[in-house]
């Protein structure tokens, strides 16, 4: 059985913080002791003894702060359960098929032995900073393309094998 969970992401307009709330909601409710926080505040994860990792998509590369913290704290996360995320699809693609990971977060799949990744679908919605985005929203390309109902059952098949180890 495991003690304590982290769940850490890098997110720019905070979608992709809002899934790692999902997930760490259904893992306390299943429960688990559960610790969400944004990547880059994680300075060390030897007290997890498990770890999700969640970035948004931008480019076709993970948001910087996951990639970061993968980097920063590869020797640990080889050593504990491993899950990874990725938010961004701006349409409905990760909820019709599954979406394999973009170059680099396979890499880090790989290295890490992580035991699993899932893409889901991204929202950019009005107010969004940055100019990528402005240009996204002026075309009407925006909108909000997550599936919680997906996010939680995925949650859900982390905790069952958590609690079942």
């Amino acid at each position: 059985m495991t003690d304590t969970v982290l769940v850490t992401y890098g997110t720019t307009n905070g979608s992709t913080a809002e899934i790692a709330e999902a997930v760490a909601d259904v893992l306390r409710k299943d429960g688990l002791t559960v610790e969400s926080r944004p990547a880059r505040s994680v300075t060390d994860v030897a007290r997890y003894d498990a770890v999700v990792v969640g970035g948004g998509l931008y480019g076709g590369r993970w948001h910087k702060d996951a990639r970061r913290f993968v980097r920063r704290h590869r020797s640990a996360l080889a050593e504990r359960p491993l899950w990874l995320f990725s938010s961004g699809p701006l349409d409905a693609s990760a909820s019709e098929r599954d979406i394999p990971p973009v170059r680099g977060v396979r890499r880090t799949m790989i290295r890490l032995d992580a035991r699993q990744h899932v893409t889901f679908g991204g929202c950019l919605e009005e107010g969004a900073r940055g100019r990528v985005a402005g240009m996204i929203l002026r075309s009407g390309k925006g909108g909000d393309f997550r599936d919680f109902g997906v996010i939680q059952a995925w949650a859900h098949g982390i905790a069952d094998e958590l609690t079942h180890a």
